[in-house]
């Protein structure tokens, strides 16, 4: 293939840019936000496919539940929004049983109820293998945007990310946990990646944020959609990371699975930490606000590379 999710998804602002006055933020950001009265709503869409975002044979049907809803519900407070309802369309192949499609629906349910959060409709077709598409609605006052940066800010981090994309690497390098001497770092990355812990009090706590975001694909590509969409460019030290709780043991695990820590920080997604620009924030400061472009971690001697959908 010869194009890129963010080529897709510039193309497809083109084709489906709108006047309507209503629509106060369309395609670009966590969710969309339209006009409706005293409160505005929020909507965003999630997908997950069975082989592409999860495995049976590595996650149970309440984990995939749990993941899914996750992924929406983060994207919902990386606007600065209240989550209020969802709607799941379901895909089965008719080979599931129905004790597991009662644990997926009850993983949707469980994380949907951390945040008293309703499942409200949806849709169910039969399918080549098990899709998962979610749209979550949620209201906000005020919009908090990733074009919203301004030079002279911090750029914060609500958590340390990597932990997903490294259960990611052990499942799919068939590693035997329990037989490094980094288990315990292993199992909660492995826990990560198949049912992410999401704080999302911490993006409720990012409300004076000038740009907020949730970290679903990646450190780099998400800074880099912030940056280009403020007109800024983000300088992010990798000794500020070093120095954040966590990072010690990830690091030791990759190095005794022979990974690069730095491609799981930078560029793996599904932590759903959420990144965020402005003055004396809550969480960690990873980096600065300046004049210019794009965005780069400072003082890496490796280039880190992830997951691309289309590459």
């Amino acid at each position: 293939m010869s194009f890129s999710e963010s080529e897709v998804i510039e193309y497809l602002a083109r084709i489906f840019a709108t006047s309507d006055s209503r629509v106060i933020i369309g395609i670009g950001d966590d969710a969309a936000v339209v006009a409706q009265g005293a409160a505005n709503t929020v909507v965003t869409t999630d997908m997950a496919v069975e082989g592409v975002h999860f495995k049976r044979i590595w996650s149970s049907a309440h984990e995939i539940g749990r993941k899914i809803t996750a992924a929406n519900l983060a994207d919902i407070y990386a606007m600065g929004a209240e989550p209020r309802h969802l709607v799941v369309a379901l895909s089965l192949t008719g080979n599931e049983s129905m004790n597991w499609i009662k644990e997926l629906a009850q993983g949707i349910k469980d994380e949907a109820d951390t945040c008293n959060v309703s499942v409200i409709g949806g849709d169910l077709v039969r399918g080549p293998v098990v899709t998962i598409s979610m749209t979550a609605i949620g209201e906000v006052s005020h919009p908090i945007l990733r074009s919203g940066a301004q030079v002279g800010d911090g750029v914060f981090l609500s958590g340390l990310p990597g932990l997903s994309a490294a259960g990611l690497f052990l499942l799919s390098k068939e590693i035997n946990i329990s037989a490094l001497r980094s288990s315990v770092c292993a199992e909660r990355a492995v826990s990560q990646f198949r049912a992410p812990e999401v704080n999302y009090s911490a993006a409720i706590a990012l409300l004076d944020a000038h740009a907020l975001c949730d970290v679903s694909d990646g450190l780099l590509t998400q800074g880099q959609q912030v940056a280009k969409g403020s007109g800024v460019r983000l300088e992010i030290s990798s000794e500020w990371i070093e120095a954040s709780s966590g990072f010690r043991e990830l690091s030791d695990l990759a190095y005794e699975v022979g990974a690069y820590v730095w491609d799981w920080i930078a560029c793996g997604g599904e932590d759903h930490v959420f990144l965020a620009t402005g003055i004396k924030l809550p969480g960690m400061q990873i980096g600065t606000v300046q004049d210019g472009s794009d965005c780069e971690i400072l003082g890496l001697t490796q280039i880190p590379q992830g997951f691309t959908h289309f590459l």
